[in-house]
């Protein structure tokens, strides 16, 4: 599995920009009416747009030039009136449009939220929490103007360059021609710059990524950048990070900027050639001053779009990278899902059985190589053996947190393949050694374990794990606040809090991995008693390096190099000598036997 951290780049998202935009504009769809209206307000705009010059005209070479000023009056009411309603048009547009392009991001944001929380623990491995941030966040927001300009920059411009093109040809063919002679050489100029400048904007999204991920990662471990006084070298990262990103930003803009240049001296081309056709070609007999003023206007008018659309097209190569980035991740498949024919396993009692599993996470080293063991309901199994033996492994795959390789794992006779997960979830509680809380209430961390939960079940539950005298020690009690984290609580009373919230779940199998790491010895006598009424009557899996913790449990599996190389009772697993009692001696005697 390649590694993905702050110090590398994201591998490049190589998809049709057409088909990306297209996937995009999607989700208009859904606001067909809106959208109509907003189009229907646009062709309004143009039209007018399109008669002002033609109105500038009459009013010089009919009116003006003939002294007829009743009828120049009403020209120029007339006109008034039409920008006026054009003005307050545009104004309900705006609206529309960011109305509806909100929801649309709305929409895509959840979706992504929404299929990120569908896909296996192989891609939360395999990224920074902070990379999968930005996606969320800072690429989503990107779209914004995208999908506004698109219906209102890219739409009515295109059709005012094609209206003002006609409309020029059609009353001086040889004006149009020279007018518009130089854009060949923009066509050109554009292609090539956008080329080049897509490739500038992925690297600086590249750039953007990193610089997010470094800075949750920094932020998350602060207390231990503290303790080691590491604060010089990270600033230094933070600033070589910061730097890349600043130039890999001035890099793409200093590119686009070129768009600009291109048309405007595309612009100023045309214009010239319109006056040296116009006055020394032609002459000035043969083109009256109000068709000058005219096709002035409609030079403007002409390229002043296209100054909007290679904005709008900067715009989309800047961000079109951002919605490259989005869908990539609504595109990746979870490697744990459900199977076409999967059924809900009904009520468990249970039983857990390996059937020859050998298990790899990389695809070449496996970390479990041919188990198999089969577990009684309501027995506790102890997991014990050195780090990277394969411990947690073994219960992640029970919880079908991964697939087996090779083999089968088998509850109550259920392949786990073949069964949904969230009727197996359901029906098992985890705890592992990061005893995660949310912000929020204690009350509210402890029905996170079974949502529909009562306060006397919650109250309850965390009497049975002996963390209720400390809950009711504090201020608002169970509905303290806690800050993300649990900021504020011990490690010991952290742990007894996703002790009750598990408790609180009634599971049928139990999974305890190294949950009891982070409590003192005091704590861990109040948190037996709890343990021992957690266990009862469930099938547990209790992973543990602290051996004290497993000295009831009915079986020990001594794991080492991805095998069983021991399992028995404690009284069995002592008499032998092995393994087992040589990690017990060192531990409680301090000696190397």
């Amino acid at each position: 599995m390649p590694i993905n951290s702050y110090k590398t780049d994201e591998q490049s998202v190589e998809t049709s920009k057409l088909r990306t935009m297209g996937r995009l504009l999607s989700y208009l769809a859904v606001y067909k009416k809106e959208i109509f209206l907003v189009l229907l307000i646009m062709a309004f705009g143009v039209t007018v747009s399109l008669l002002n010059p033609l109105i500038m005209e009459s009013a010089i070479d009919t009116y003006i030039s003939a002294g007829h000023w009743e009828g120049l009056l009403g020209l120029i009411s007339f006109a008034l009136a039409l920008n006026t309603i054009m003005i307050v048009t545009i104004k309900i547009r705006m609206y529309i449009m960011a109305r509806v392009c909100n929801n649309i991001l709305l929409t895509i944001r959840q979706e992504l939220y929404t299929h990120i929380q569908t896909l296996d623990f192989q891609f939360f491995d395999s990224r920074p929490t902070g990379k999968i941030l930005a996606r969320i966040i800072g690429d989503i927001n990107s779209l914004k103007d995208v999908l506004s300009n698109c219906v209102t920059t890219l739409i009515p411009d295109f059709i005012t360059i094609c209206a003002v093109a006609v409309i020029m040809f059609a009353k001086n063919p040889i004006l149009a021609a020279a007018s518009l002679a130089s854009t060949p050489i923009m066509g050109i100029c554009l292609w090539l710059i956008q080329v080049y400048s897509h490739k500038r904007w992925q690297i600086h999204r590249k750039k953007s990524s990193n610089l997010n991920a470094f800075a949750h990662e920094d932020f998350s471990g602060m207390r231990i950048i503290q303790s080691f006084h590491a604060e010089a070298e990270t600033r230094q990262t933070f600033r070589e990070l910061v730097k890349e990103h600043r130039d890999s930003f001035i890099s793409a803009v200093r590119l686009n900027d070129a768009f600009g240049s291109v048309i405007d001296f595309c612009w100023g081309i045309g214009t010239v050639m319109l006056y040296f056709t116009g006055i020394v070609i032609l002459g000035t007999d043969k083109v009256s001053i109000g068709t000058f003023i005219a096709f002035g206007t409609y030079i403007s008018m002409f390229w002043h779009p296209i100054m909007n659309l290679s904005n709008f097209y900067t715009q989309l190569i800047t961000n079109i990278s951002g919605a490259e980035r989005v869908f990539e991740i609504m595109d990746a498949k979870a490697e744990i899902t459900d199977a076409k024919e999967v059924i809900a396993i009904p009520p468990i009692d249970g039983n857990v059985r390996f059937d020859h599993v050998s298990f790899s996470y990389d695809g070449s080293v496996y970390v479990l190589d041919d188990i198999s063991f089969t577990i009684p309901p309501g027995k506790t199994i102890a997991l014990v053996g050195p780090t990277g033996a394969g411990k947690t492994t073994i219960v992640n795959l029970i919880s079908r947190f991964y697939d087996v390789q090779q083999g089968n794992v088998f509850i109550d006779g259920y392949d786990v393949k073949k069964v949904s997960i969230e009727s197996l979830r359901t029906q098992m509680g985890i705890m592992t050694q990061d005893n995660f809380l949310f912000s929020g209430t204690i009350k509210d961390n402890i029905r996170y374990g079974k949502l529909n939960a009562s306060d006397e079940e919650i109250i309850q539950a965390a009497k049975a794990v002996n963390a209720h005298d400390f809950i009711m020690k504090l201020e608002k009690g169970y509905d303290t606040e806690l800050a993300e984290r649990g900021g504020g609580l011990s490690a010991g009373q952290k742990q007894l809090l996703a002790f009750a919230r598990t408790m609180v779940s009634n599971p049928k199998i139990l999974i305890l991995d190294e949950a009891t790491s982070s409590i003192d010895t005091k704590t861990e006598l109040l948190v037996q008693a709890g343990i021992e009424a957690l266990l009862k009557g469930r099938t547990s899996f209790v992973v543990a390096h602290r051996l004290s913790t497993i000295q009831k449990a009915d079986c020990i599996f001594y794991i080492d190099e991805g095998k069983i190389l021991e399992q028995g009772t404690p009284a069995e697993l002592m008499e032998r000598k092995g393994a087992y009692y040589q990690l017990y001696m060192t531990q409680f005697n301090n000696v190397r036997l």
